[in-house]
This record gives structure tokens, C-alpha cells and sequence, in this order.
């Protein structure tokens, strides 16, 4: 939609103070090039950065051991408790604990308050799990 994101770019440079007659020259020249169009909106609408490609491996290295540990949580206590109801207890308390504890952290970094981050995390955590554990007892 051309006519929306010229508007779009338009009010950014409003935002800086610059008159109408200033900045129908701009957005013109801007949107004349559409992969220039496309970096301007990407870095002032959006926030976004070219991303890096020499980071594409740490990234996909970070992502990776990330779920290897993230899936260890709720694994873990299957592999240490030998009676299947009593792991699925302790399973249950300790995905619940590192929600929290993962939200609380979350919050500490992002300028939330770190308990109101836990309870968040804990709430969506928990109830995407149930969610889960209650379709995978429903189609079995």
C-alpha cells in the first residue's frame, strides 16, 4: 500500500518538525527506490537493524542449545524418577518454577516489575502446558 507508507514516512519526518513543502521532496525521493523505501521503514518505522551475517551461527548455535536446556526442564525428572505419575508431579512444579523464575529475570532486564514478570510468564507458560497436556490426553 504505497499511499499508506509514503503517509507513514511522511509523518516520521513530521515528528522531526519539518514543514510540508520540506517534506514531500523527501518522501519522494525515498519511495523513488524501493529497496531504499524498504531500509528507511525498516530502520525508523520498525526499529529493525540489517541483521549481520556473520552472526546467522551463534545465533543458530544459541537457539539450539537453548532448546536442548529448555527441553531438559520438563524431561528431566522422567529420567531420574522411575514411576511415571510421580515424574509428571514433579515435572509439572519444576516447568512451573523456571517460568517463573525465567519471567522474573525477564522482567529485571526489560524494566518491569520482576514479580509481575514471573506471574506473567508463569500464567502463559502454565496455560500453554495444560493446553498441550490436555490435547495430547485428548487424542490419545
Amino acid at each position: 500500500m504505497p499511499e499508506t507508507e509514503s503517509q507513514e514516512v511522511a509523518d516520521i519526518f513530521r515528528g522531526y518538525g519539518m514543514s510540508e513543502e520540506e517534506i514531500l521532496p523527501v518522501v519522494k525521493a525515498i519511495s523513488a527506490d524501493r529497496d531504499r523505501w524498504v531500509d528507511f521503514m525498516m530502520r525508523f518505522e520498525l526499529g529493525f537493524e540489517e541483521p549481520d551475517p556473520k552472526r546467522a551461527r551463534n545465533s543458530a548455535f544459541t537457539i539450539a542449545i537453548s532448546y536442548i536446556l529448555g527441553g531438559l526442564v520438563p524431561l528431566s525428572p522422567y529420567m531420574m524418577v522411575s514411576r511415571l505419575p510421580v515424574a509428571l508431579g514433579i515435572s509439572a512444579v519444576v516447568t512451573l518454577a523456571a517460568l517463573f523464575v525465567f519471567g522474573y529475570v525477564k522482567g529485571r532486564l526489560t524494566g518491569i516489575a520482576p514479580v509481575r514478570g514471573g506471574l506473567q510468564t508463569l500464567g502463559i507458560g502454565g496455560l500453554a502446558s495444560a493446553a498441550a497436556f490436555g490435547l495430547a490426553r485428548w487424542i490419545s
